[in-house]
C-alpha cells in the first residue's frame, strides 16, 4: 500500500480503534453515564442538542480567531522588533518568557472587572495565551539568519533592511505556519476557559451548565466539537503553509 495513503488513514483508524475500546470498556464496566459517557452517549447527546451546540460553538470560534488575529498582529510585530536587533532581543526576550510563564486563567478575575463579563475577556485570554508562540518564532528566524549569508548580502549592497526583509523574512515563514499552528489550539483554550468563568455563553459556559445538570455527555460533546474546530484550523494552516513553503519541505516529500 502507498505509505502516502497509509499516513492519510493513519489518524482515522486510530481513532476509531480508540472509540470502539472506549465503548466496549464502559459496556463492559457499565461506568454510569453520568460519570464517564460512552462514545454513543456523547453522539445522541450532540444530535438531542446539536442547536445549542451550533450556537455555542460558532460564540467560541468567532471570539478564538478575533484573538488570535490580534495575536497574530501583535507577534509578528513583536518578533521582527527582537528579531532584527540584537539589543530588543536582549533585552525584551527574557521579559516576554517571564511573562508567558504566568498562568492565563489568572489574568480572567482581573479582565472581568476592567471589561466586565462577555466577549472582552475571552478575546483577551485568546490573545495573551496564543501571541508568544508567534513571537517566539518569528524572533528565532530573523536571529538565527545566517552571518555569512547576511555578509554576503552587505557585501552585494544590500542594507540591514533588505536582509530582513527580502530574506529574513521568507526564511522565517516555515517558523511563523509552526506558530500558528501551536497558537490556534492555544487559543481555543484560552477561550475556553474564560468562557468557564466569565461569559452567559460559548462552549466554556456550556460545559458548566451542562457539568451541573449532569449532563456528561453534552459536556463531552462540547470539549468535542472545541477539538475539531482546533483540528481543522490546523490542517487549514498546514495547508496553507504546504503550498507556500514548499522550497523548505522538500525532502520530507520526497521520502
Amino acid at each position: 500500500m502507498n505509505k502516502k495513503v497509509v499516513e492519510t488513514w493513519a489518524p482515522w483508524i486510530l481513532l476509531v480503534l480508540i472509540l470502539l475500546t472506549w465503548q466496549i470498556l464502559c459496556s463492559a464496566l457499565e461506568v454510569s453515564e453520568f460519570i464517564f459517557p460512552s462514545p454513543w452517549r456523547i453522539w445522541t447527546q450532540f444530535l438531542e442538542f446539536k442547536g445549542i451546540i451550533a450556537a455555542h460553538a460558532w460564540r467560541t470560534y468567532w471570539v478564538t480567531m478575533t484573538g488570535f488575529g490580534l495575536a497574530i498582529v501583535v507577534g509578528v510585530l513583536l518578533g521582527f522588533v527582537i528579531g532584527s536587533s540584537r539589543l530588543a532581543y536582549a533585552a525584551v526576550y527574557p521579559l516576554m518568557t517571564g511573562f508567558n510563564a504566568l498562568p492565563k486563567a489568572a489574568f480572567v478575575p482581573i479582565l472581568v472587572v476592567w471589561f466586565g463579563i462577555g466577549v472582552g475577556p475571552a478575546i483577551l485570554t485568546a490573545f495573551l495565551i496564543s501571541f508568544f508562540p508567534i513571537m517566539v518564532n518569528i524572533a528565532t528566524g530573523l536571529a538565527t539568519l545566517e552571518p555569512e549569508l547576511e555578509d554576503v548580502l552587505r557585501v552585494l549592497g544590500a542594507k540591514r533592511w533588505d536582509v530582513l526583509v527580502k530574506v529574513g523574512l521568507p526564511r522565517s515563514m516555515p517558523y511563523f505556519y509552526g506558530s500558528l499552528k501551536v497558537s490556534i489550539t492555544l487559543a481555543f483554550v484560552g477561550t475556553t476557559v474564560s468562557e468557564m468563568t466569565a461569559a452567559n455563553e460559548g462552549i466554556g459556559y456550556l460545559l458548566i451548565s451542562a457539568g451541573s445538570a449532569m449532563q456528561m455527555g453534552l459536556a463531552f460533546a462540547g470539549l468535542v466539537v472545541v477539538g475539531v474546530m482546533a483540528m481543522v484550523m490546523y490542517e487549514l494552516f498546514s495547508v496553507i503553509e504546504r503550498h507556500t513553503t514548499a522550497w523548505a519541505h522538500r525532502g520530507s516529500h520526497n521520502s
